[in-house]
């Protein structure tokens, strides 16, 4: 959503300790027994609502869907069940998140965001019949929908009032959530694919101090993983419902930051870790997970710390799910915010440059180092497409500036041929002149359609610029593990075998890949399938080394230190450590015959990794050993002698193919 701290009343409240009280939940979450039967119920009443808005808008656009749900990843791209590249071209269509500023009678639209009241429903529903406002979506030449909803929309059970739905009478009488299936339904029905983007807790306005700061505002990191997983559940019959984003904006309260990677409960890298793996374990693996990085750190007055950190985190601490090739990340952009400018205008905004102000070259390298250099640089742990899920301008905007900068912004879009979502799709006429289509009451439209709309040409440019089509190769991959403050055990077949090294911090590689690198220490480690693919053989047979039983006699490759090797015919895809000290190796057999003559490659006093270090950065600040991409890591050594920790010093790599 286009504000982070983005009044002066909002930058106030946060320097002055103030922070406004948000709504609760309109009511307690139903029992899982009751809302399991609700999913079932709705479903069924949702295809006959998309049934019919497939033959109303089939004569305006004679689209069925031109890809093949699921979607995952290869590399950069979003692919889909083809390996075609899929490139989200999309808009938000905001309203089920809130629009509620915070402030005044909840009843009165004049206390809604551009006095425009969405009721917690997608807007434009009391003007326009749904199978219309689609037809008009194709128009745009969208192929796909971030659809932002609130925890506080899940759990009401009131109806929508009438009005909301006064367009669309067979929607009477249905909870916000049943408004949003029949919408879901809708969309997909007609050939969109939905992302589902939990946008706030409460129905309330975003992006100041409004409660909604982060996933954990109000309401614990499990409470919000829960609904996620309900969420994931609810759509999963639906293979268009093809995406989850996990959290919009996360960003400062009054008193505290988010961070990436501390372990606390702050921890907005560990917390859609934990998100991610949860969805797609228990409730649909085959949808994208998407992972915005931090919008806003630090209070923003001159001479205190504070900036958008967005996904340069990711550099050195990047996400590795349960199940490969689910990852999207994504940032937000709006010209009247700032690399290190909150938005505010007036009292409390400081000095930075706004993006707007920035030249066309220093914009591109703003760009880059805040989120493309994640899709840019191929073979890194955090390679993956980045799909900028919110940007936008009004069509009533006069600057010379914020033009320029909508016009140099769409153009490092179609450069970096960036995925993309634009904000807002659906507004009211009269009021909200920064969406994509407004509706009078009687539902006549004006906007990006129509003639005298300046930002259509950029939207043109953007919408039909040459971009990568077809079949995208496969292409390894490269993902890190880190035992910094848990467990990091990625694996499905080994998590199905239970605790391996009980009391220990224990990592273990994604199903497919085999571990090829370690820090020395700190607990990092790197994982991939280059050159061999999934090496291992079928079933969950892995052995646990303990001692040195498997170092055969003649066979010391690490003379002095203690060894864990593994069992000829096996390869490490995990390890365990107790503080600092290797407890155990974990080792998988191969598929094949694998190559037995090996090398010790010591990282014990500097780097010793293949050149042009492929993987990337794995363990920032550490010393780090890698075998080559055609290796396999046999063996780890270390030791406990005197001054040391016993961290990893050494790995034991060897030849995949045989001989």
């Amino acid at each position: 959503m286009r504000v982070l701290l983005g009044t002066a009343g909002a930058v106030t409240a946060l320097v002055a300790g103030g922070l406004a009280a948000a709504p609760t939940a309109a009511g307690a979450a139903p029992e899982a027994r009751t809302r399991a039967g609700e999913v079932r119920t709705v479903t069924s009443d949702v295809r006959t609502v998309a049934s019919g808005v497939r033959t109303a808008t089939a004569g305006d656009t004679g689209t069925p869907a031109d890809w093949r749900p699921p979607l995952s990843t290869r590399g950069r791209y979003i692919v889909d069940a083809d390996g075609r590249r899929f490139r989200l071209r999309a808009a938000n269509w905001d309203g089920a998140q809130g629009s509620w500023t915070g402030s005044g009678d909840i009843a009165d639209p004049a206390n809604h965001h551009a006095g425009q009241d969405a009721h917690g429903i997608p807007l434009g529903l009391d003007r326009v019949p749904v199978a219309d406002l689609l037809a008009d979506f194709h128009r745009l030449g969208l192929n796909s929908i971030r659809l932002p909803f609130s925890n506080e929309m899940v759990h009401t059970t009131a109806p929508v009032p009438d009005s909301a739905v006064a367009a669309n009478p067979q929607l009477r009488g249905r909870t916000p959530l049943q408004v949003y299936d029949a919408v879901v339904g809708a969309l997909t029905a007609d050939g969109f694919a939905v992302i589902l983007n939990n946008h706030t807790r409460t129905t309330r306005w975003c992006c100041g101090v409004d409660g909604n700061e982060r996933w954990n505002s109000g309401q614990s990191t499990a409470q919000w993983a829960d609904d996620w997983v309900f969420m994931a559940r609810r759509y999963r019959s639906d293979p268009l419902v093809v995406g989850a984003d996990l959290y919009n904006e996360v960003r400062r309260d009054v008193w505290d930051d988010p961070n990436w990677g501390w372990g606390d409960g702050h921890d907005w890298q560990a917390a859609a870790q934990e998100a991610a793996d949860r969805i797609l374990t228990e409730a649909n693996p085959d949808l994208l997970v998407v992972i915005e990085g931090i919008n806003w750190t630090g209070i923003p007055v001159d001479g205190f710390a504070h900036g958008r950190p967005t996904l340069t985190p990711a550099r050195t601490l990047s996400h590795t799910l349960v199940v490969s090739g689910k990852l999207v990340y994504s940032a937000h952009f709006y010209g009247y915010t700032g690399p290190n400018h909150s938005g505010a205008t007036g009292l409390g905004e400081t000095h930075d440059p706004r993006y707007q102000d920035l030249s066309p070259a220093e914009l591109r390298q703003v760009l880059y180092d805040q989120a493309f250099f994640v899709s840019a640089e191929t073979g890194r742990h955090f390679t993956a497409p980045v799909w900028v899920s919110e940007f936008g301008i009004g069509s009533g905007e006069t600057g010379e500036r914020p033009r320029a900068w909508f016009g140099a912004f769409t153009e490092e879009l179609v450069r970096a041929d960036a995925d993309f979502a634009y904000w807002p799709l659906v507004g009211w006429a009269g009021h909200d002149d920064w969406a994509l289509l407004r509706y009078e009451r009687s539902g006549a439209r004006s906007g990006l359609l129509d003639p005298g709309d300046w930002r259509a040409a950029a939207w043109d440019r953007l919408r039909t610029a040459p971009t990568r089509t077809g079949a995208v190769a496969p292409e390894a991959r490269w993902q890190m593990l880190t035992t910094d403050h848990r467990d990091f055990v990625q694996s499905l077949r080994v998590r199905s075998q239970g605790d391996w090294d009980s009391g220990a911090r224990k990592a273990a590689c994604p199903d497919g890949q085999r571990l090829l690198g370690l820090g020395h220490a700190g607990g990092r480690g790197l994982c991939s399938d280059v050159t061999a693919g999934d090496l291992r053989a079928a079933g969950t047979a892995q052995t646990v080394v303990w001692d040195e039983r498997y170092v055969p006699a003649g066979g010391d490759w690490a003379s002095g230190y203690t060894k864990f090797q593994c069992p000829a015919g096996q390869f490490l895809i995990g390890y365990a450590r107790r503080g600092e000290r290797v407890s155990s190796g974990l080792c998988a057999p191969a598929r094949q015959a694998l190559g037995t003559v090996g090398r010790t490659v010591w990282f014990d006093r500097g780097d010793n990794r293949p050149a042009g270090a492929p993987g990337g950065e794995f363990a920032y600040g550490q010393y780090k050993g890698q075998c080559a991409a055609d290796e396999y890591a046999a063996g780890i050594a270390f030791t406990t002698r005197a001054g040391s920790r016993g961290g990893p010093d050494a790995l034991l790599c060897r030849r995949v193919a045989a001989g």
